[in-house]
C-alpha cells in the first residue's frame, strides 16, 4: 500500500514568524480536521528546519523536508548543505530535482543522481521532481522526455531503495501560472511514470512507489486531481503558504 502525501513547498516564502504561525495553524486544523493515514510534509526554507519541526513535535501525521541538498558529503562548498546535516536535523525528506532547481541552477539528470545517492546513504527519502516545460509538451515528446529524467536520475539504483523514493510529476508549464494539468493529463503522466518503472523493476515494485502531482495544486481541483488512480497526492506550491487552503487540500485526498 503506497502512502499517500501531500507535501508544502515553501519556497523562498515567508519569515522566520511567518513560517512558526503557518506550521503551527496547519498542525491544528489538520489534528481536529484531517481523517485517515494522509502524510503532510513541510518543506521549509533551510532556516526554519528547526524551529518547524519543534512545532510538529511528535506527530507522526505530519513531517519537515528540505528543498535540497549538496550532492557533496562535507567539504569547503561554502552555503551548500550536505544530507549529513540534514540527517544529524532528524529531517526524514528532501526535495531534489525541482524544476526550479533545473532551470536556474543546471542541475542535470548526472548530477541529481549523486544527489539522490547521498540522500539515500543518509538515511533521507527523495522527493525526486521531473517535468516537463511548455514546448515540450506541445511537440508532444513529453513522455519521453520525462522518461529519460526518472533514467537518468533514478534507474541505478537497486529495487529497495528506490521504493524510498517519492516522485513529484510537474508540469513545469504549471507551476505559478495558474495552469493545472487536467486530471486525465495528470493521470497520463502519472501512469506513463508507474509503467516505465514496472518495466525496469517490475509491477509490484512500480505498485508501492508513490507519485504526486505538483502544479498550481489549489483547494478547487486538488479533489479531482487525486482522485485518479496513479496521483498519490501532492506537492503544492503557492497554495501551501495559505493554512486554510492548504488544509483544505490535505483533506481531498
Amino acid at each position: 500500500m503506497r502512502k499517500k502525501i501531500v507535501a508544502g513547498n515553501w519556497k523562498m516564502n515567508k519569515t522566520l514568524q511567518e513560517a512558526n504561525t503557518l506550521a503551527s495553524e496547519v498542525l491544528a486544523m489538520v489534528n481536529d480536521e484531517v481523517k485517515g493515514d494522509v502524510k503532510v510534509i513541510f518543506c521549509t526554507p533551510f532556516p526554519y528546519l528547526q524551529s518547524v519541526k519543534t512545532i510538529v513535535g511528535n506527530n507522526n501525521r505530519i513531517s519537515v523536508a528540505a528543498q535540497n541538498c549538496s550532492e557533496h558529503e562535507s567539504g569547503a562548498y561554502t552555503g551548500e548543505t550536505s544530507a549529513a546535516m540534514l540527517k544529524s536535523m532528524d529531517i526524514p525528506y528532501v526535495i531534489l530535482g525541482h524544476s526550479e532547481r533545473r532551470q536556474y541552477f543546471g542541475e542535470d539528470g548526472k548530477l541529481l543522481a549523486k544527489k539522490v545517492d547521498v540522500a539515500l546513504k543518509n538515511g533521507l527519502a527523495p522527493i525526486f521532481c521531473c517535468g516537463e516545460v511548455l514546448e515540450i509538451r506541445e511537440k508532444g515528446t513529453h513522455e519521453q522526455l520525462v522518461k529519460q529524467q526518472v533514467e537518468e536520475s533514478l534507474f541505478h539504483l537497486s529495487a529497495d531503495d528506490l521504493k524510498k523514493v517519492v516522485v513529484a510529476y510537474e508540469p513545469v508549464w504549471a507551476i505559478g501560472t495558474g495552469k493545472t494539468a487536467t486530471a486525465q493529463q495528470a493521470q497520463e503522466m502519472h501512469a506513463v511514470i508507474r509503467k516505465h518503472i514496472a518495466g525496469k523493476y517490475g509491477q509490484p515494485t512500480a505498485d508501492e512507489i508513490t507519485i504526486l502531482y505538483g502544479g498550481s495544486v489549489n483547494a478547487a481541483n486538488a479533489k479531482e486531481l487525486f482522485a485518479n488512480p496513479d496521483v498519490d497526492g501532492g506537492l503544492v506550491g503557492g497554495a501551501s503558504l495559505k493554512s486554510r487552503e492548504f488544509t483544505e487540500i490535505v483533506k481531498s485526498i
